[in-house]
């Protein structure tokens, strides 16, 4: 399972979306995106929340994985053809479906943009 940015901010409030979060940790095996880290490196700083610590239950609770050429193309073609339905689909979103795809797994998020797509655990 992929745990995205707004997945993984969710767990670290301790919201009941982040209590769903915190099940699937402990039962699956997960997956955190690059990007996905760089988004919670942005949030922290934004946030004033210490970085280091969050980095830790990341790389604790989920595999950190690379996104390479063929992830950003596929992550373009997705956005693209996601932009036809939802006007503000975005890159970072299309690498996420991209991961998704290859991995043949899901994705654990409450991203507006990722509401009723296959194969994602929507956080309502």
């Amino acid at each position: 399972m992929i745990i995205d940015s707004y997945a993984w901010i969710e767990y670290f409030f301790g919201s009941d979306k982040g209590r769903e979060v915190r099940k699937v940790t402990e039962k699956k095996k997960c997956y955190t995106l690059e990007c996905n880290l760089a988004e919670i490196y942005e949030w922290s700083k934004k946030n004033k929340e210490d970085f280091s610590i969050l980095y830790k239950i990341i790389i604790a609770k989920s595999r950190i994985l690379a996104i390479n050429r063929k992830d950003w193309l596929r992550g373009v073609e997705i956005k693209l053809e996601k932009r036809k339905r939802v006007t503000d689909f975005g890159l970072i979103d299309g690498l996420i479906l991209a991961k998704q795809e290859e991995l043949k797994c899901k994705v654990i998020t409450g991203d507006k943009h990722f509401k009723n797509i296959k194969n994602v655990v929507y956080l309502s």
